[in-house]
């Protein structure tokens, strides 16, 4: 189930041209003041504050942004499970991607793309099995394609067994899927968070009908040493999208005074794009002066 939203903005990235997606949502949420719920960090946004969500979209598309992610990064069924809100799983989602497209249809710029964000992060010790994780990404991401996404994009992707279960999971959508994982150096060499190498992941996934990965939520130093193993090693498109911030990590909120300057962002950006990279945004701490600085570029 190919959208002709979808459609056209691939034929363009096949053509060579550089597509921008957003910046962050759930650090934006908290810089506006949305208080957290527990163990499911800013997800809950998109039905206590729907208003802040939905201008955080428009703003994006404002700066240029043709990709925006939906603010369901941890609102899947077993994150809100370990918040004992559970019941709220489709409410949440469906309140998540009716912000991202009316925030769309409000911009008048109807071929911006709604991707459907899904991760299998938990914030607890408590891990659902992979069947579970197949099954609850499956059920999250088929809710997305009803609403109106036009394809899912796996977000911080950090053990190679639980984003293949995601990945399962989420063709099961019938939408094009997109894969995002997180790095970091471990031992002399680029690994997911998860301690396994990038190398490792990508000859996973080199058979799961995946037309573009991503290096995000990964510390800017860290993405050229990334896209360096990208090129030998994945044939597929490449996208970036880093973050710029710290974390309190006692209470999982954000520190925002040691961002990367827009200006210096969208440096490092056209850096990464003179290396092949054609997918280009934000993650944690890339606000929308960092987007609007990036559309210049692109």
């Amino acid at each position: 189930m190919v959208t002709e939203r979808y459609q056209a903005v691939w034929d363009r990235v096949r053509a060579g041209e550089r597509i921008l997606i957003d910046g962050a949502t759930g650090t934006e949420c908290e810089r506006h003041g949305v208080p957290q719920v527990v163990n499911i960090w800013n997800s809950g946004a998109a039905l206590s504050h729907p208003q802040i969500v939905q201008t955080i979209h428009e703003e994006y598309i404002d700066c240029g942004a043709q990709i925006i992610i939906t603010n369901t990064f941890s609102s899947s069924r077993h994150c809100l499970r370990s918040a004992g809100i559970e019941d709220k799983f489709e409410d949440l989602t469906n309140a998540a991607v009716r912000l991202a497209t009316e925030a769309r249809d409000n911009s008048g710029k109807p071929d911006v793309l709604v991707a459907g964000g899904i991760t299998h992060w938990v914030w607890t010790e408590t891990t659902p099995s992979l069947q579970e994780l197949e099954t609850n990404t499956r059920d999250q991401a088929m809710l997305m394609a009803k609403g109106g996404c036009d394809l899912i994009m796996l977000e911080m992707l950090s053990h190679i067994d639980r984003l293949l279960a995601c990945i399962d999971g989420a063709h099961a959508s019938g939408l094009p899927v997109w894969a995002g994982v997180s790095v970091k150096p471990k031992e002399g060499q680029m690994c997911l968070l998860g301690g396994e190498p990038l190398e490792d992941a990508l000859a996973a996934v080199k058979d799961k009908n995946l037309p573009l990965i991503s290096i995000m939520h990964t510390e800017v130093d860290y993405i050229d040493e990334c896209l360096e193993i990208l090129k030998t090693h994945w044939n597929g498109a490449i996208g970036v999208y880093a973050h710029v911030c710290q974390f309190d990590r006692a209470e999982t909120k954000a520190i925002f005074d040691d961002m990367i300057s827009p200006a210096d962002y969208a440096s490092a950006s056209k850096r990464w794009m003179d290396q092949g990279v054609q997918v280009i945004g934000g993650c944690c701490g890339v606000r929308k002066e960092h987007i609007c600085e990036l559309s210049k570029v692109i």
